[in-house]
């Protein structure tokens, strides 16, 4: 029997598509692109790490946990990965669609995972030993991390459109 926790997290991480979809929407190409600083995502660079880290980090790391005994899992440079794929070049669409698959399998294959499951472990370079539950929370924190970025970013859009609306309302 999985957890209210558990199930609360998987529903969570079913959701993440549609909200960056949401969020994202009404987004100018200038707005997707536009990196808040030097070091920070834009709204597509986060998309696109999402993707990537979706297919090559956690499904090999779900389907590794699953199969194996303790296997050493690798780490994945988020932000090295950015620089080398170009991000900010890519079509968020396509990005997104992509990230959405990844999740909708990934999300299959942890749903039918006994509840046994749960409790294997392995070998998260950097980190140490987790275990197929720790997996699920760092994915469900790694979402909240990022889909509160992208509110951020948005939010501040949406100040700036309706302050630039405000502006021209009072000439």
């Amino acid at each position: 029997m999985r957890t209210q926790d558990l199930d609360h997290q998987l529903e969570f991480l079913a959701e993440t598509s549609g909200f960056i979809k949401s969020l994202t929407a009404n987004l100018t190409e200038t707005e997707l692109t536009l990196k808040p600083s030097g070091r920070d995502f834009s709204c597509l660079e986060q998309v696109c790490h999402l993707r990537d880290i979706e297919r090559e980090g956690y499904s090999g790391r779900i389907q590794r946990i699953l199969k194996e005994v303790e296997p050493l899992l690798p780490n994945i440079d988020g932000d090295q990965l950015a620089i080398e794929r170009n991000y900010n070049s890519q079509n968020l669409k396509a990005a997104l669609d992509e990230f959405a698959s990844a999740r909708k399998r990934n999300l299959e294959i942890v749903r039918s995972a006994s509840t046994d499951a749960l409790t294997r472990t392995a070998i998260l370079e950097d980190v140490g030993t987790i275990t197929f539950e720790h997996l699920i929370i760092m994915m469900y924190e790694h979402d909240q991390e990022h889909r509160q970025q992208l509110s951020n970013l948005t939010t501040r859009f949406k100040a700036r459109v309706e302050g630039l609306s405000s502006q021209a309302e009072l000439k």
